[in-house]
């Protein structure tokens, strides 16, 4: 995707893409309530939904440049609207979950083209926080009205999440679709078949992703029952602290946008996803309001601020965005798992006891993602960013986000003069290289050269 794709645009669609698994909660909450499932099975409906999104990711990781964006991105809003509109209109659990599953492949081929543009953008970073801020600002919004429009059924959230398909349609228009035959060499389809850089780094993120977002929201996927059943506070209540939990995230991710890369990313990486842990010890230990509002506040906090980290340092991997795309597939399908395997948890062990397991596995998680933070540094390697003379691509060094990208210099052969020695006396070589014009400098009486004012 062209690096030109305009930054709102790109947004819409993350905050359309994103918006499902933030209204997890409430969505597996009410699905359980209306449609009278077992908190394990509304987990499982809402690991369906998530796994579909992620899928998606899957797919078009190496193919949004190839498809188009624009018509990428309208086919995902597409299937996004007419999955979760029927999720809203159906009382059927296959028809309910199999609108779900529609819903979320068009929410993951959303964000697979919003993350392919992210990371074509100078800051990648700075856009993915400001993603991020815009869909924990809607989800909150989100947080506030539905308990007060309507306390009780299913069919609010998933409405919510298809008028915002339809409401981000129109952005699509700004995105461009693959380069037509009267396009310039550099845009051809080559570009596709370049191998992906940073294989290893990249691997071993995206598979430690899958953990990190599993453990994060196998406890945002209870927290709502947390709320109601072991901290005996109202749905409205829960709403609120959710709301306000997500403003405080507005904050996080607000500072993270300041701070941008001044720090690294390893030290807010590791250190952000320590406090987590701590942050849903806490949490799943909640008896009241106090305890339950503090730990859901401060974890909200920090796991948009960590979570930006980590799609800028995917982005930082590879500029045509397959890593960011792959990386956060990853994070969905880690997402997916969520719901199922906390209602699992919960049931088998209580709350505070699968508070402690997830807290000590993040723990553990937070080591392979500051070696790879410090690993790359945000200084992919990609091919065919500069060329040979024989038209072979060559490895180029990227900067980091934010940095301007230094010119490449063609480099000349050296020409070594050939010249008699005479053994007793001193041995004077000039070693010449060509100008960018082919002109060779001029060799002085002393055998050094000696340039010329034109």
């Amino acid at each position: 995707m062209s690096s030109r794709a305009p930054r709102p645009a790109l947004i819409a669609l993350f905050t359309a893409g994103y918006l499902a698994a933030y209204l997890l909660p409430t969505v597996v909450g009410r699905l359980a309530d209306s449609l009278r499932l077992s908190p394990t099975q509304a987990g499982l409906a809402g690991s369906a939904l998530l796994l579909s999104s992620a899928t998606a990711g899957f797919t078009l990781a190496a193919r949004v440049e190839r498809i188009g964006a624009r018509r990428a991105a309208r086919a995902g809003l597409l299937l996004a609207a007419v999955g979760y509109g029927t999720a809203a209109l159906s009382t059927s659990v296959p028809l309910v979950v199999a609108g779900a599953m529609i819903g979320g492949f068009g929410s993951g081929t959303a964000t697979a083209v919003a993350a392919t543009g992210i990371a074509a953008q100078k800051d990648p970073h700075r856009a993915s926080t400001l993603g991020l801020l815009t869909v924990s600002a809607l989800a909150g919004a989100l947080y506030l009205s539905i308990p007060r429009i309507s306390p009780t059924g299913h069919a609010l959230p998933f409405a919510a999440l298809a008028v915002t398909a339809l409401a981000v349609w129109p952005a699509t228009r700004w995105l461009a679709d693959p380069a037509g035959p009267d396009n310039s060499p550099a845009q051809a389809t080559p570009t596709f078949k370049s191998p992906l850089p940073y294989a290893r780094s990249g691997s071993a993120l995206a598979v430690v992703i899958v953990c990190w977002s599993m453990a994060q929201n196998s406890l945002w996927g209870v927290s709502s029952r947390i709320g109601t059943v072991q901290a005996g506070l109202s749905e409205v209540t829960v709403g609120s602290v959710f709301a306000v939990a997500l403003g405080a995230g507005l904050l996080g991710v607000i500072g993270a946008g300041a701070l941008g890369t001044r720090l690294g990313r390893a030290l807010p990486i590791g250190a952000g996803t320590a406090a987590i842990a701590c942050c849903i010890a806490l949490s799943a230990r909640a008896d009241g309001l106090g305890s339950f509002a503090t730990g859901e506040i401060a974890w909200n906090t920090l796991y948009p601020v960590v979570l930006s980290y980590l799609l800028g340092l995917a982005a930082s991997l590879d500029p045509r965005g397959r890593w960011a795309v792959l990386v956060g597939s990853a994070s969905s399908l880690g997402t997916a798992c969520g719901p199922l395997v906390g209602s699992s948890l919960s049931q088998a062990v209580g709350f505070p006891a699968m508070g402690t397991a997830l807290a000590v596995a993040l723990l553990l998680l937070a080591l392979p993602l500051t070696a790879v933070a410090l690993h790359t540094g945000g200084r992919p390697l990609f091919a065919g960013a500069a060329r040979r003379r024989s038209g072979a691509p060559v490895g180029a060094i990227v900067p980091p986000s934010g940095l301007l990208e230094q010119p490449v210099v063609e480099i000349y052969p050296l020409e070594v003069p050939a010249a008699s020695v005479d053994r007793h006396e001193p041995v004077q070589a000039a070693f010449t290289t060509a100008g960018p014009d082919g002109v060779q400098p001029e060799m002085s009486s002393s055998g050094y050269a000696s340039t010329s004012a034109r």
